[in-house]
């Protein structure tokens, strides 16, 4: 595929040719430069071909976050192929459902004999010493990216980017969120999920020096945003509340002045946390941002509009949104509807589903999320349609009362499901991370903060936070235990 622009492998290379010796990746300890990294990925993307890797071919990586991912990326993309990421711990079953859809040319990062009839390489795999790291000729794939997510059903289905790998397609996303071209960045979320690839991506390729942590953790993030003078980083509201779960001494004790802009997105913040940080980092530092992994719009807020419209997500930065009621109306200002979503009138297609089909009407699309319009065209979320509660009649948003929840200083995480009920149809019923609380102290925290038709009528507890590291929760799997 040939079309005006820069591909991004390309882009990468002339990164190395203009200062070779500037740190690309920075991991555990161990920093690759530029031109390391150019060669070490042009050495693999030569034993990816050997092993079959074409243009517009899918490789799946399940790889760690890690210097590998990257040398795996910037492979895949200089041959022309398109990466298809998944978490280097999904259990077989998972693994093998979402290879069945992507049927990629090669599956890195797993034992070979696993997949009998499909090219597939350990993650430690290495070219031999004589295969050349000279540059390949440029190539464009139709699609940059093409990532997996389970939603709400826990079925797997690939979203398919239709912007293809060329610089000038991605690089804008760079800008919505106040990216510096040049400024080192911390990645702390994992790359298989769609936020940290897209903006790591976009960094890696405009200069920004990437440190990059395996996990997330809450300390060691502001330790490393002084140690390499971290001017953006990405975070989810999980994160978040991790870090100001901290010792306050232990948590203002690094030097974070150079962090000029901490980007949230992915999962609902609670009002509380996003205060608490913008009264610690100040309001011009805190950024949020409202999208799908499909990208057919988007909002932005910054802390400063945020402060005079609470709870808000923002105005539309990319695309356009409108509410609409149960009867297909645009809804007032105020009047929580389905939020739809489009690129523009006359806009192709953001993505494609491999495994899915879009909810679509007359042009629009629907994630399934609710929300609202204030009188000056901000939007609130309430809650995904698929997860709201309907107790007696009434609308329970589980969010807002996670968020309660988790307003409590003893509580880790917590998500909640409906528990069917014969009364009232359905009443709300929460998992709780919280070792150091009784439900009694729960309920009464939470009758200061919610109706009492919201008040969860038990809790289930568990021993390990309830998000993974990308702030999801996976809900339909609660409501499975639940119900058993």
């Amino acid at each position: 595929m040939t079309l005006a622009g820069t591909p991004l492998g390309v882009a990468f290379s002339r990164l190395a040719d203009a200062d070779p010796d500037r740190p690309a990746v920075q991991h555990e300890g161990r920093t690759v430069t530029r031109r390391q990294l150019d060669e070490s990925s042009n050495r693999l993307a030569r034993a990816y071909a050997e092993l079959g890797v074409k243009q517009d071919s899918f490789v799946t990586i399940g790889l760690p976050n890690g210097i590998g991912f990257y040398e795996a990326l910037l492979a895949t993309w200089k041959l022309g192929a398109t990466p298809q990421p998944i978490s280097s711990k999904l259990p077989t079953t998972e693994r093998t459902a979402i290879i069945d859809l992507a049927k990629p040319a090669l599956v890195v990062g797993v034992d070979p004999a696993e997949f009998g009839g499909r090219p597939a390489i350990r993650a430690d795999f290495s070219p031999s010493a004589d295969v050349s790291s000279a540059a390949l000729p440029p190539a464009v794939a139709e699609a940059w990216k093409a990532p997996t997510s389970g939603g709400s059903t826990g079925r797997p289905k690939l979203i398919v980017a239709t912007s293809p790998s060329l610089l000038e397609h991605i690089a804008p996303f760079g800008g919505l969120v106040g990216m510096v071209p040049e400024q080192p960045q911390l990645v702390t979320g994992p790359l298989y999920h769609n936020g940290p690839l897209l903006f790591s991506s976009v960094g890696l390729l405009t200069g920004c020096p990437q440190v990059v942590m395996t996990r997330f953790d809450a300390a060691g993030s502001l330790d490393l945003v002084e140690q390499h003078s971290i001017d953006w980083m990405y975070a989810v509201p999980t994160m978040m509340n991790r870090i100001w779960r901290l010792p306050e001494q232990e948590r203002t004790r690094p030097d974070i002045s150079s962090l000029r802009m901490l980007v949230h997105m992915a999962a609902p913040c609670p009002p509380w946390l996003k205060e608490a940080f913008i009264d610690w980092l100040g309001a011009e530092r805190v950024l949020e941002l409202y999208a799908g992994t499909e990208a057919q719009a988007g909002t932005v807020i910054s802390g400063v509009d945020w402060l005079q419209h609470r709870g808000s997500v923002g105005r539309p930065a990319l695309g356009e949104i409108k509410v609409l009621d149960s009867e297909g109306r645009v809804a007032p200002a105020g009047d929580v509807g389905e939020v739809w979503m489009r690129r523009g009138a006359d806009a192709g297609p953001t993505y494609r589903y491999v495994g899915a089909e879009a909810k679509a009407l007359d042009g629009w699309e629907s994630l399934g999320d609710l929300g609202y319009f204030d009188e000056d065209g901000f939007l609130y979320l309430t809650d995904r349609e698929s997860d709201m509660i309907l107790v007696g009649g009434a609308n329970v948003y589980p969010a807002e009362v996670e968020a309660a929840l988790e307003e409590h200083p003893a509580v880790v995480s917590a998500a909640v499901v409906g528990q069917p009920d014969d009364d009232l149809g359905n009443v709300p019923h929460a998992f709780v991370f919280a070792p150091d609380v009784t439900d009694d102290e729960l309920h009464e925290h939470l009758r200061g903060r919610l109706a009492t038709y919201k008040l969860p009528r038990a809790f289930t507890r568990v021993d390990e936070p309830l998000r993974d590291e990308a702030g999801k929760v996976r809900r339909s799997g609660l409501r499975e235990r639940l119900l058993a």
